[in-house]
């Protein structure tokens, strides 16, 4: 009888992810193992071919040349192999990478015979810096807490003229595999922890750890143009790993303090620019702040409050922008405070002859009264 499809037989497409393979074998293994089916030969068949299929198509090398050549690009000896009886290695290994997955066991990467090596974890500093930093860039140096190799066990963690020995429960392997049945599970040592040694007399100034916190100073570039939560990744520099695993990375976090004058919005500058209502109502030049200096330009006679002025390139140029955003200057027109009774005086004598002089010179409250009017009408 002619052999059924491998991805047929998992109810899975050829362009199907080693994840999702996984998933669904272990719901076929469940579904047709033979202690849910006693005495179904049937059961047995199905849960052979289910295995079979998983175990190529998990295989990079064999699933290549069955998507080539189908069954006769690959070794029946392999797959034959695999549908034999539940005895031994290959049931077991292959079920015991599914259950480890599931049960946190690290799956096959246990069988390689020596203890857990694990990755250091990454660290966060956050750095505060001012907008002027923000746009400019700078070179800086900070201080973070660090683990050094403890200099009286010299990273051993065990005490000065003693050694780790091998852990009995594991034989080394920092892994351990238990077996029910035909379920084979494997699970981090509970007593070494991965790591394959114990230490039977652990060093005094580390405590066993073989390491020794102490803060170390780095230094940092601040490229010009990073924004509010932006990061910068120092490789190697977060917490070291285990078992020779390579160190984690520091991710320094920026975040621009409040600027007195600027707010900024992307590459963008913005700033509120008080001006009297003579310079708003007569026009002329201004002095305006930037961040790289001042600058003057020319207001425009009868400039209303409210009104934005747009200076370009004034702005910041972003980390990976080709050219710098513009400043937005929104003028706000203010009103004199504290005045003296002469200048009261001439206020209302102005008021008079601008009210003589007709809607020409208040068209926005001529506007806005004719509305007013309508409404009530």
């Amino acid at each position: 009888m002619a052999k059924r499809d491998f991805y047929e037989i998992l109810g899975v497409a050829k362009n199907a992810s080693e994840e999702e393979i996984k998933k669904s074998y272990r719901k076929l293994a469940m579904k047709y193992h033979p202690d849910r089916n006693p005495d179904s030969k049937e059961s047995e068949e199905k849960f052979k071919e289910v295995k079979e299929a998983y175990e190529m198509l998990t295989n990079p090398e064999k699933r290549e040349a069955y998507d080539r050549y189908g069954h006769a690009g690959v070794d029946p000896n392999m797959g034959a192999g695999g549908g034999g009886g539940f005895g031994g290695g290959g049931f077991a290994d292959s079920f015991g990478d599914i259950f480890g997955d599931i049960f946190g066991g690290g799956g096959g990467r246990g069988r390689s015979g020596g203890p857990q090596v694990y990755r250091g974890a990454d660290l966060r500093y956050n750095l505060e810096i001012t907008l002027e930093q923000a746009a400019h860039g700078f070179d800086t140096t900070i201080r973070v807490p660090s683990w050094d190799k403890c200099d009286t066990c010299h990273g051993t963690g065990a005490k000065p003229g003693t050694a780790p020995v091998t852990c009995g429960t594991c034989g080394g392997h920092g892994q351990v595999r238990m077996q029910q049945g035909f379920f084979s599970i494997q699970q981090t040592c509970p007593k070494c922890h991965g790591n394959g040694k114990v230490i039977t007399d652990p060093c005094a100034p580390c405590g066993g750890q073989g390491r020794i916190k102490r803060n170390k100073t780095l230094e940092v570039k601040i490229p010009a143009g990073i924004d509010n939560g932006m990061r910068i990744r120092s490789s190697g520099n977060g917490e070291p790993g285990t078992n020779g695993g390579p160190a984690g990375d520091l991710y320094v976090e920026i975040h621009i303090k409040p600027h007195a004058v600027f707010q900024r919005e992307g590459d963008d500058l913005h700033c509120e620019m008080p001006i009297s209502f003579v310079k708003a109502t007569l026009g002329g030049e201004i002095e305006v702040p930037t961040l790289s200096g001042k600058v003057s330009f020319t207001i425009p006679e009868g400039t209303q409050s409210g009104k934005t002025f747009r200076l370009k390139g004034k702005g910041i140029k972003g980390v990976r922008s080709g050219y710098a955003g513009d400043l937005f200057c929104h003028v706000a027109v203010e009103t004199p405070v504290k005045l003296t009774e002469k200048q009261k005086d001439l206020l209302r004598e102005f008021e008079r002859l601008t009210v003589e002089g007709g809607a020409k010179h208040s068209p926005q409250s001529k506007g806005w009264m004719d509305k007013v009017k309508d409404f009530f009408e």
